[in-house]
């Protein structure tokens, strides 16, 4: 938090926001973070908030996240950050005057020498503290001000809730592009009905932490189980062919992992295979999900 990172900067380059995601428009911001801190022989540091702000002041608008804080944290590391300050966001938190935040946390607790920022950032009370007023505090305080560009990818500016959107929809692959990587859904594999193994394919079925879920339907996955990479299909959804009314993911993967029951996996998606649909018996079910089988190989064969 803020009150533990007193002390502990000495003139860093700081940047901060959300960062749900890390993706393709916060790398640029943290590669020039990192390129500034190294140029000016000091820290690359990033100040990021939890739970996400909308969560706290309009719960019943708040995003389904992209990213735990651990990935988040595992993200922003991976970009060659030295450190990361998580600041528990709070009604008492969000209270904070805009020039009382710049002036306490950036000035005071933080030491900032110069702040490399995204095009849309804001913060302080109702969102009050804007660009034109973190060049102003630089001015005052003397700490330097970059803005980053918006990034676009394909024509379309990367911001976490287009990924988000994206992913709601299925679009997986486009989710990757504006990612950099492909999407993960991480949880922990829980009993299922057991239908999988008597249809000759094993599925792990997995209870989802991550909260941003792709649409239903059939994808080709690859998981990351006990840090071995296993490809397969992963289908999300009810259970139409049997009349299920609850929500599944189900993960089959193409090598014999054994019971994998209270295992945590990461699922990657690449692609969307199909819809979710009804067959007319089991026997039809088993030849739609051979074909997907055989799609999903094909797809991961092109891949590295």
């Amino acid at each position: 938090s803020l009150d533990v990172a007193r002390g502990k900067f000495s003139r860093p380059v700081v940047t901060m926001g959300n960062f749900d995601g890390v993706h393709k428009g916060h790398q640029v911001i943290l590669a020039q973070v990192r390129s500034d801190a190294d140029r000016l022989g000091v820290a690359a540091v990033a100040l990021t908030f939890d739970p996400h702000p909308v969560a706290v002041l309009r719960p019943e608008a708040a995003p389904r996240l992209l990213m735990s804080l651990k990935d988040r944290l595992d993200g922003l590391a991976s970009c060659g950050l030295d450190a990361t300050v998580v600041q528990t966001f709070t009604d008492e938190f969000a209270a904070t005057d805009a020039d009382v935040f710049v002036s306490r946390f950036l000035v005071e607790v933080l030491d900032t020498q110069k702040m490399v920022v995204g095009h849309d950032v804001n913060f302080g009370r109702d969102r009050s503290g804007s660009i034109e007023t973190l060049v102003g505090a630089g001015a005052l305080h003397g700490f330097d001000v970059d803005v980053v560009s918006p990034v676009l990818v394909g024509g379309t500016v990367v911001h976490s809730n287009v990924v988000r959107d994206k992913v709601a929809r299925g679009e997986v692959v486009e989710a990757a592009a504006l990612l950099g990587r492909p999407h993960v859904v991480r949880g922990h594999v829980v009993r299922g009905a057991g239908r999988g193994t008597g249809l000759g394919f094993a599925t792990a079925n997995l209870m989802a932490d991550t909260e941003a879920v792709p649409a239903d339907g059939v994808y080709v996955t690859r998981a990351v189980v006990g840090g071995e990479h296993i490809d397969g299909v992963t289908s999300i959804g009810h259970t139409p062919t049997f009349d299920g009314d609850e929500t599944a993911i189900e993960v089959h993967l193409f090598s014999d992992c054994g019971d994998l029951y209270g295992q945590e996996i990461a699922v990657e998606f690449f692609e969307r295979v199909r819809d979710q649909q009804k067959f007319a018996d089991a026997d039809a079910l088993v030849a739609q999900i051979k074909l997907d089988v055989e799609t999903a190989r094909k797809v991961l064969g092109r891949r590295p």
